[in-house]
């Protein structure tokens, strides 16, 4: 699967960009958020997500001018209901940092100005995906879901399992840990949840 892709921006449309890399152009659907970040650019890199197109079983890839959008995709369609179609329509409607503050308010008139988005979606994305957005000092963080994106993190996680602990105790700890410092690096990560394990 691939993760990245950087080069020349061959073609960039609102809803797509081809990125040519090596005389191959490939081709992803994109946010307006991503568009807005790409346009004027004449090289970029782009994060994918590869989704399954329901109808026909195709494969689409989805790009993302950055990790922390690309993350909140597929927090988004990890809901129930929410389709690759609703969340690319979420974050061309909000940046990651808009739509966690919607979520972390629990506003769900602000969310659901998504076209196509009614209250019950709307609810369904606060109750779901409220409790797994990390703040920073400064309110939400662009590493909008640092636990789940940063190496450190992924890295920490998988010394603390190897060292015998349960899962999902290993990332509690680790999320508390990130609430109060959401730039740990690996080794701290580490000290400070086996404090707390």
């Amino acid at each position: 699967m691939i993760d990245y892709i950087s080069g020349k921006v061959a073609v960039l449309t609102p809803t797509r960009v081809v990125i040519e890399n090596n005389g191959i152009g490939y081709s992803t659907e994109i946010s307006l958020q991503t568009y807005a970040e790409l346009e004027g650019k004449d090289s970029a890199t782009i994060y994918i997500q590869q989704q399954t197109n329901p109808r026909d079983g195709s494969f689409v890839d989805y790009g993302f001018a950055g990790q922390a959008e690309r993350e909140l995709f597929r927090k988004i369609i990890s809901v129930s209901g929410m389709g690759a179609a609703t969340a690319r329509m979420i974050l061309s409607t909000f940046s990651p940092d808009e739509f966690a503050e919607a979520l972390l308010a629990e506003d769900i008139k602000r969310i659901q100005s998504v076209k196509g988005l009614g209250a019950k979606s709307a609810q369904r994305l606060v109750l779901e995906l409220k409790d797994k957005i990390v703040q920073g000092d400064g309110g939400v963080s662009s590493a909008l879901f640092a636990a789940e994106t940063n190496k450190a993190v992924d890295e920490a996680a998988t010394a603390l399992q190897l060292l015998g602990f349960a899962k999902p105790n290993v990332s509690k700890a680790l999320q508390s840990i990130l609430k109060i410092n959401p730039t740990a690096k690996v080794e701290d990560l580490i000290k400070a949840a086996l404090q707390i394990l």
